[in-house]
């Protein structure tokens, strides 16, 4: 595997700048969270001079829109990698719904910023493509079974719930099963909210 800028953040020295500074504000706003994060910091953290990060994104929230954008791709490539393999429509539906959870757990910040925080500029148009993209691969998907919106809404929000309170460590009732007996309870779970007459 290739160097995953956002997986595998390092002091910036020769390459991509504007992957490395989305590094540092990743790994940032996991040690600090919003309210500390910090344009300055970042900089420190990837080894350039404090003007780098603004002259790229212009201030905290461009960077953290700019975050955000990435963030939606990387969930995109998460649910497609769970998918591969697919035996039928549900199946896949199902896998996506695997591959939502893989990313909050990978990245809990990521997923937080994406899907909680106002601070990202949710009209930028960049942000706005790539959060079209999962969302209408996630509308695709129930297509696929016959189903409608209110399906969509449905496999959506288990999906969400479930990551949530799995990044947020409050699965309880899931804490003491072993990883084949979790997977196999999630993937139940995600199963019963899809379209009943479906492939």
């Amino acid at each position: 595997m290739g160097y995953d800028p956002v997986m595998d953040p390092k002091p910036y020295h020769h390459g991509d700048l504007r992957a490395a500074l989305l590094a540092a504000a990743e790994a940032e706003l996991a040690d600090h969270g919003i309210e500390g994060f910090s344009l300055r910091q970042v900089a420190r953290r990837a080894g350039v001079s404090h003007a780098a990060p603004a002259h790229h994104f212009g201030d905290v929230n461009g960077l953290l829109t700019a975050l955000s954008t990435e963030g939606f791709r990387r969930f995109q490539a998460s649910m497609l990698a769970r998918e591969a393999g697919a035996s039928d429509p549900r199946d896949r539906a199902v896998r996506a719904g695997l591959g939502y959870l893989d990313f909050a757990m990978a990245r809990p910040t990521l997923f937080r910023l994406i899907f909680s925080s106002k601070k990202p500029d949710f009209s930028d148009p960049d942000l706005m493509a790539a959060g079209d993209v999962a969302y209408n691969h996630l509308l695709r998907l129930i297509e696929d079974m016959g189903g409608g919106l209110a399906d969509v809404a449905a496999l959506w929000a288990m999906s969400h719930g479930i990551a949530d309170l799995a990044a947020g460590q409050r699965l309880r009732m899931m804490a003491e099963m072993d990883d084949a007996t979790r997977l196999e309870v999630i993937r139940d779970l995600l199963a019963r909210v899809l379209p009943k007459g479906g492939v």
